[in-house]
Parts: structure tokens; C-alpha cells; sequence
């Protein structure tokens, strides 16, 4: 079996919620257009628009620092749409893996 697929986001290159988009757009699927929305990024993390089928670990380095910067509530939102991609998800079979750093 071959090792998932990694991406790093880093909490530190972004204060708002377009700029989490953006490094969305640089990290997970650049040059790849999306509707930059989080129904958007829902359909990201089910793979297949850029991102591997077959799941990936997503890493949030500095993700303290992105709940401060985004508040508790977007940061919290951003959390629950990713972890629906993981184990115990609605949508586990997708095989996303969140690692909060």
C-alpha cells in the first residue's frame, strides 16, 4: 500500500477566511479554478479535483494561531467540514486525515 499523500498548511500565511482559500488554492490544488466557498472546499477534500482519490493527510501547522485569526466560529467550521472526510465522518471513505499542529 503506498503512503498517503501529504499537504502542510501553515496558519501563519493567512488572518481571513479568502486568505485560508488561498492557501487552499497554492497547497491542496494549485492552478485548479473552485468555487472558493466552503461548499467548495467540501467537494476539495472528496478528491478528484486536484486532490488524490484514495485520501491525504492534511497537516494545520500554526492552526492556534488561525483560530485567533479567524475566530473560533470560521476556524471551528473549517475543522468540522475536514474532519467529515476523516474517521468517524459522514463521508470517512474519503480518507482525510487532519493533523492540527
Amino acid at each position: 500500500m503506498e503512503p498517503q499523500k501529504s499537504y502542510e498548511i501553515d496558519g501563519s500565511r493567512f488572518s481571513t477566511l479568502e486568505g485560508f482559500f488561498d492557501e487552499v488554492s497554492d497547497v491542496l490544488i494549485p492552478g485548479m479554478w473552485w468555487g472558493r466557498n466552503l461548499d467548495a472546499f467540501n467537494d476539495i477534500l472528496r478528491g478528484g479535483f486536484g486532490t488524490p482519490e484514495g485520501g491525504f493527510v492534511l497537516r494545520w501547522k500554526r492552526s492556534t494561531l488561525s483560530r485567533q485569526r479567524l475566530g473560533d466560529h470560521v476556524f471551528d467550521d473549517l475543522v468540522e467540514i475536514i474532519r467529515t472526510h476523516g474517521t468517524a465522518g459522514a463521508e470517512q471513505g474519503d480518507g482525510v486525515e487532519l493533523i492540527l499542529d
